[in-house]
């Protein structure tokens, strides 16, 4: 196993590559820069097969579209996954955001192959992981726990030292805090936290030193 990252679009949003010892590759909100995404894939010899999306955000689905065109004009096609509550976030350009920073409105819902249940366990690309649902800073986001790895993508939930904003229409500051100390913080210490922003942390980090954790 190996990791890509690449920081994209105006937000400094982190795209993820989980890469298979096969290079088959699981892309993990590819926020802008979908072109330029395919073509350090391509470069590094790995094969997307799948998309996950931890929320419905502009600055966390803009990728799609470009990342999915590059790699079709290959003859290579990917699911592209976001969990099933989070599709209303993706239809409204209020909730998802678009139409800031000089974009266009959109509705992103149709860049969507497929959807994840609450809780439910997928193995992609050799890859078992776990759908977090994780609402707060969206309806409907989710986190990507992958515990043979002992890894989490936290998208805009948890981040080092703090947590995803909640002053959005759909956010919830309630829910938030809900979702990291009821469904995160509760996974073993030792387990990488890879967030939508910024730098990497722990669970066990978190658990001691992030303000959500004591409410």
């Amino acid at each position: 196993m190996k990791m890509l990252h690449y920081v994209v679009g105006p937000i400094a949003t982190n795209c993820y590559v989980l890469v298979s010892d096969d290079n088959e590759g699981i892309v993990i909100d590819p926020g802008a820069s979908g072109t330029r995404i395919g073509q350090e894939l391509e470069k590094n010899g790995v094969t997307p097969v799948a998309v996950l999306l931890t929320h419905g955000h502009f600055d966390h689905v803009g990728g799609v579209k470009d990342l999915v065109s590059f790699f079709k004009e290959k003859n290579i096609t990917f699911p592209v996954y976001i969990m099933k509550d989070e599709m209303a976030t993706l239809k409204d350009p209020m909730i998802n955001r678009s139409g800031f920073m000089g974009r266009d409105m959109q509705d992103y819902s149709g860049l969507i192959t497929d959807t994840f249940e609450p809780d439910e366990k997928r193995t992609i690309a050799g890859f078992t992981f776990q759908v977090i649902p994780c609402p707060g800073h969206t309806p409907g986001g989710c986190s990507y726990y992958f515990p043979d790895q002992k890894i989490l993508f936290s998208g805009d939930t948890l981040f080092y030292g703090s947590a995803g904003r909640t002053d959005f229409e759909g956010s919830s500051t309630s829910a938030i805090i809900h979702s990291i100390r009821d469904r995160l913080l509760v996974l073993p210490d030792d387990v990488t936290v890879f967030p939508g922003h910024e730098s990497e942390t722990t669970i066990g980090f978190e658990k001691v030193n992030n303000p959500y954790a004591q409410f």
